[in-house]
């Protein structure tokens, strides 16, 4: 049988970012399991921060999906989950956005979730996509960072998750933290030791939840 493979894919340029998220997903790559390989799509803006480039990426990633036969399951690391719909008319195997998968994990975690978004912009997109799941009555609150995908990255906005992250704890009721972006991705350890709360990171969640449908989808197979 050949290796089963999770593919997960960066709809931004930013390389920075996919290295960030693929390092945090290095303990859920298990021996003999699954290959989680991580890609960032070439085409896309250097960070998606408006609808526009939410738009601009969905016809490639549908088209990335539809021609790739080698891989299990999709993973698109981008919180606005773009193209997740069309992605998942375009093939038989399971597509998990870092949205929705990073809500429902936080669901699993407290009673109610406070989102760490970049800005105002990026949070107007993001209560769509919850009032389509039905899960505002369980949402503290949402607040912004009013930083860029790619500041979001680095070590020095730290401080600055750290304050919002207070603000959604101590002024809105959240008792568990989701990072509403791919790139926060290398701060959640320690954001959720600053804070004592859980912290979700949505690539993980998506990931997780794609690994455990490959290997579902392998011991249907044994």
């Amino acid at each position: 049988m050949s290796e089963r493979r999770i593919l997960v894919i960066n709809p931004n340029s930013n390389q920075a970012v996919t290295d960030g998220f693929s390092e945090s997903l290095e303990s859920l790559r298990l021996v003999g399991g699954p290959a989680i390989d991580c890609m960032t799509l070439a085409e896309g803006p250097f960070g998606i921060m408006s609808q526009a480039d939410v738009e601009q990426v969905v016809l490639p990633l549908r088209a990335l999906v539809a021609a790739d036969t080698a891989s299990d399951a999709f993973v698109i690391a981008c919180y606005s989950d773009p193209g997740l719909a069309v992605c998942r008319e375009a093939t038989d195997k399971p597509v998990f956005g870092i949205q929705e998968s990073g809500v429902l994990t936080a669901l699993a975690h407290g009673d109610r979730f406070g989102v760490i978004a970049l800005g105002p912009a990026s949070i107007r997109r993001h209560m769509r996509t919850m009032r389509q799941m039905g899960v505002m009555e369980r949402l503290a609150g949402e607040r912004p960072l009013n930083l860029s995908v790619a500041e979001s990255e680095r070590p020095q906005a730290f401080d600055r998750l750290v304050e919002v992250a207070i603000q959604l704890r101590d002024r809105d009721g959240a008792d568990v933290i989701l990072l509403g972006c791919a790139g926060m991705a290398r701060h959640r350890l320690a954001l959720q030791s600053a804070l004592g709360l859980p912290v979700i990171d949505p690539t993980q969640a998506a990931v997780a939840q794609a690994l455990g449908a490959v290997l579902l989808m392998q011991a249907d197979c044994a």
